[in-house]
């Protein structure tokens, strides 16, 4: 069993890498923020720096950042009117999508150009498999 998981996390650690290097998407910190504050909703910044695994003050420089480019706002938290909630705007919301829509397309030229039928029918099969893996590492 431990060999199963190893293999999965060495290959899936290994095509998230090579997606995020050939499609033509960053793969900073920003991006990262962005895709974490569509799956999440508005959070604090000291919230999405935990959620991100990052200090706050490393999380209020990517913040001063996305602010910059217009990719997201701070809005007075109406429950500790002394703090933030970073909310994407909708350019933040463009972004991501377009990000998105990038990689899937990146994704699917790979497998149309390395994959014959029967194993594309394989992975197809595979995925909910994997999504039921992913929603236990949430829970």
């Amino acid at each position: 069993m431990e060999l199963l998981a190893d293999d999965l996390r060495e290959v899936i650690g290994r095509f998230v890498r090579a997606v995020r290097a050939r499609a033509p998407t960053p793969s900073d910190a920003r991006a990262e923020t962005l895709a974490f504050l569509e799956r999440t909703g508005p959070v604090s910044i000291a919230l999405l720096a935990d959620g991100r695994g990052v200090t706050h003050q490393t999380m209020r420089l990517v913040i001063a950042r996305l602010a910059s480019e217009g990719w997201i706002e701070l809005v007075s938290d109406p429950q500790d009117r002394r703090g933030y909630l970073v909310h994407l705007t909708e350019k933040g919301i463009t972004e991501n999508a377009a990000a998105r829509k990038a990689r899937a397309e990146w994704i699917a030229d790979a497998l149309a150009a390395k994959m014959d039928p029967g194993e594309m029918a394989t992975l197809r099969a595979a995925v909910p498999l994997l999504q039921r893996i992913a929603d236990l590492a949430l829970q």
